[in-house]
């Protein structure tokens, strides 16, 4: 099928790849962009790093996408105001829509005081670390002995797992503002650290809180039948850290010692009250205050707010009267001056929803975001000789090294033979510099 309409996706994650799949089927020519060197996004540096079945099967998959004769791949790439190019020139360089793809690389805090002491961390930035993406994978993040973790979903988990069997901390504690019954982690990922759970001491907090609970209709039943079935499927560990999981309590004030280090967690208590069909944490005015040196917030993340798009709260501003709904769902954005659609600029993935869903959902919506644009495109008149040398041109003006699929394959030789070489399972360098050292294009790197 030839090519007739010209499309740039911004973000190389699930979402954009699986998007990127889904045009080149319909008739799209397709530039992915993307502010990391390889891609992948949480696929490559947001899944736990010993899990490389999951992670060799899904590098296959994007490896595919990647081959397709109208896909172009450009890494090393920052789109957005104060990047390497605006949007705007996506625009002016001919491509007739933007699917941007780029998840949610803002961190959401709850702007606490002591949030800036040293030892106050949010958890995208540990997950991007011990995955080994820069500049995370070169900061000099200073981890405790007494961790507490906020928050109680998967990426909680992923980073218990991390601080038993990596840092073997003496001590985490993961805080929920609610009850039990609405803990947002999975069984097969509580597996990996059940076996240091504090299970007396669960026994314990679920009794404390008993009362509140079940006066809200809710059951620590589920909790813990989740823990007997995880503790069957249960690694053996050979770390002492205690784990615990701690309910009803909202992070107030963190405390810092003469050094300017973490030294304390003060806590308020809750109890939960229904509001409008659902439940919800209410302070007590009552404290407690827990003795930790690092505080990892894992409550989710907000939407990019340089790249360029008209923000509302934690997301971009979406169109609520879409052209091209895809199960109720807007995918198109929308001016906040004229209160009218961004004309041929769409969103999906989490840089439509931050936070929600995993690699599977990503997968689907970014299938049904590249309906949208298809849907958008076929309103348009069909180009007959696709802007590609001028294109080129423009992107040869960037004044930095942009990675290539050629490029990749080469990195990925190179990292295979490191594997091999140092008898690993897999190896990842850990800077830029490095990376496109290996794909022979260091000499290229701006001063």
């Amino acid at each position: 099928m030839k090519p007739n309409y010209l499309v740039a996706v911004v973000g190389a994650g699930p979402a954009g790849l699986y998007a990127a799949k889904q045009l080149v089927g319909q008739g799209a020519y397709v530039f992915l962009f993307n502010r990391d060197i390889k891609p992948g996004g949480l696929a490559e540096y947001g899944i736990y790093p010993d899990k490389h079945k999951m992670k060799d099967g899904l590098r296959a998959q994007f490896r595919q996408i990647l081959a397709h004769p109208q896909v172009e791949y450009f890494g090393n790439i920052l789109i957005g105001n104060h990047g390497d190019l605006r949007l705007e020139d996506l625009r002016e360089m001919g491509f007739q829509a933007l699917l941007v793809t780029v998840g949610a690389q803002d961190t959401k805090w709850l702007g606490l005081p002591g949030e800036s002491i040293e030892g106050v961390y949010h958890a995208k930035d540990i997950v991007y670390y011990y995955n080994r993406l820069p500049p995370y994978s070169q900061q000099p993040y200073q981890i405790g002995k007494r961790v507490v973790i906020v928050g109680m979903g998967n990426v909680m988990l992923d980073i218990a797992h991390w601080l038993v069997y990596e840092k073997q901390v003496n001590q985490i504690i993961a805080l929920a503002r609610r009850g039990p019954s609405e803990v947002k982690f999975i069984k097969e990922e509580l597996e990996y650290v059940v076996a240091n759970l504090d299970l007396l001491g669960l026994d314990k907090e679920l009794k404390n809180i008993s009362s509140v609970i079940q006066s809200d209709g809710q059951s620590a039943a589920q909790l813990k039948e989740m823990v007997n079935a995880a503790l069957k499927k249960a690694p053996e560990t050979n770390s002492k850290t205690n784990f615990s999981l701690k309910f009803l309590v909202s992070p107030k004030r963190i405390l810092g010692d003469a050094s300017g280090r973490v030294c304390g967690l003060v806590l308020e208590n809750n109890t939960l009250v229904a509001h409008n069909g659902e439940i919800k944490a209410r302070g007590l005015g009552t404290i407690q205050t827990l003795d930790v040196d690092t505080v990892i917030f894992a409550i989710g993340d907000k939407v990019d707010t340089n790249i360029g798009l008209p923000i509302d709260g934690n997301e971009y501003l979406k169109n609520p009267l879409p052209r091209f709904p895809v199960n109720g769902l807007s995918y198109e954005l929308c001016d906040h001056v004229s209160g009218c659609a961004l004309e041929g600029t769409f969103v999906a993935g989490w840089s439509r929803k931050a936070s929600i869903g995993l690699v599977g959902i990503a997968h689907k919506d970014g299938m049904n975001g590249a309906k949208v644009v298809m849907a958008y495109l076929q309103t348009l008149p069909t180009i007959d000789a696709l802007p590609l040398n001028e294109i080129h041109e423009r992107l040869n003006q960037v004044p930095k090294a942009l990675v290539t699929k050629a490029d990749l394959d080469r990195l990925e030789a190179v990292e295979r033979s490191e594997a091999e070489a140092r008898a690993l399972e897999e190896y990842k360098f850990a800077s830029n510099e490095d990376m496109l050292k290996a794909a022979g294009l260091r000499e290229k790197m701006a001063d």
